[in-house]
C-alpha cells in the first residue's frame, strides 16, 4: 500500500463498506473536511486504487440460485492457447470470476445460473465445447458462509 496515507486508507475502507456515501459523509467518518477528502478520492480514482463504483446485486433476488465452482484442465494443445480460452471465458456472463492456477488444474471459475438445469445447459452447450478443454470438475455451493468485496486494509 505504497503512497497511501492513513486518511486514504480510511477513505478506501469507507468506500468499500458503502460507495454510495457522499464525499461529506466520508469526510466526516475519516476526520477530514470535504475538500481534502474529495482531492484524495479523486487521486485514488485517477491512480487506479479505486477501479470503479458498483452496486452489489443479490444474485438470488434476480433468480440466479445456482452457485458453482468449476475447475478446468486444458489438454497440452489447450495450454498453448491460454489466451484464447481466457478470452472465451470473459465472454460468458455466467462466469463471474476466473483465475489461472498453478497445480493440477489450469483455471478456477465461479459461475452463477438460474438453477442446476441451467448450469447443466451452460456446461454442455458452451463450457465443455471450448477448444482444449480436457476435464471440468464442478462443485455446487450449498450455502454461502462469507462473501465480501472488502479488502483487509490496515
Amino acid at each position: 500500500m505504497t503512497d497511501l496515507d492513513p486518511f486514504e486508507i480510511k477513505i478506501l475502507r469507507e468506500m468499500q463498506r458503502d460507495a454510495s456515501q457522499t464525499t461529506a459523509e466520508i469526510a466526516e467518518r475519516v476526520g477530514l473536511s470535504v475538500s481534502p477528502c474529495w482531492r484524495r478520492i479523486d487521486r485514488l480514482e485517477r491512480e487506479g486504487f479505486i477501479r470503479k463504483r458498483v452496486a452489489l446485486v443479490d444474485r438470488r433476488k434476480v433468480g440466479l440460485n445456482a452457485h458453482v465452482f468449476a475447475q478446468v484442465k486444458l489438454d497440452a494443445h489447450g495450454r498453448a492457447n491460454l489466451d484464447e480460452f481466457s478470452e472465451a471465458i470473459r465472454s460468458f456472463p455466467e462466469v463471474l470470476d476466473a483465475y489461472v492456477l498453478m497445480g493440477t488444474t489450469d483455471f478456477m471459475l465461479r459461475i452463477v445460473a438460474k438453477d442446476i438445469d441451467a448450469y447443466e445447459r451452460f456446461f454442455f452447450d458452451q463450457l465443455s465445447k471450448l477448444p482444449g478443454v480436457q476435464e471440468i470438475n464442478s462443485t455446487v455451493a450449498l450455502s454461502e458462509i462469507k462473501a465480501t468485496t472488502e479488502l483487509p486494509l490496515r
